[in-house]
């Protein structure tokens, strides 16, 4: 699929990647598109907040193993410089609300010289600071 026509997408927030994505199966599912492998499988429908999902974060060691491992699985391999439609961890200002913005590692998918990522209010694209990426299989 085309990242354009998977941005254009009807895209929705939703903790636990059912009925929408969250900051960690955005990614997750432009993958599932891409290489017809869902990365995030073993996690949709097994959590329903952000507490829940920090919490599986936290046991897989945080935020670069739990996807270094999960995007492993797909045969997906790291990369030194992003192209469109790499996977990412990157750092961004995330929250539900204007009042509990915090910098934090969130997943996201290369779209030229930004990251694209989902937020409760929708789909944005920024300039960050990646920390790791990762190269889908063909």
């Amino acid at each position: 699929m085309d990242i354009h026509h998977f941005l254009a997408l009807p895209h929705r927030f939703r903790w636990g990647g059912v009925g929408g994505d969250d900051c960690m199966t955005f990614p997750a599912s432009w993958a599932l598109r891409c290489a017809g492998i869902d990365p995030a499988e073993d996690l949709r429908g097994t959590y329903r907040t952000r507490e829940e999902a920090h919490a599986i974060i936290a046991n897989h060691g945080g935020e670069l193993a739990f996807m270094d491992s999960h995007l492993a699985k797909i045969g997906a391999k790291r990369v030194q410089h992003p192209e469109t439609g790499d996977i990412g961890l990157i750092k961004a200002m995330t929250g539900e609300t204007a009042a509990d913005q915090v910098e934090t590692q969130i997943g996201a998918i290369r779209f030229g010289p930004l990251w694209t990522c989902i937020h409760p209010a929708g789909i944005r694209a920024t300039p960050a600071e990646f920390i790791a990426a990762w190269r889908l299989p063909a």
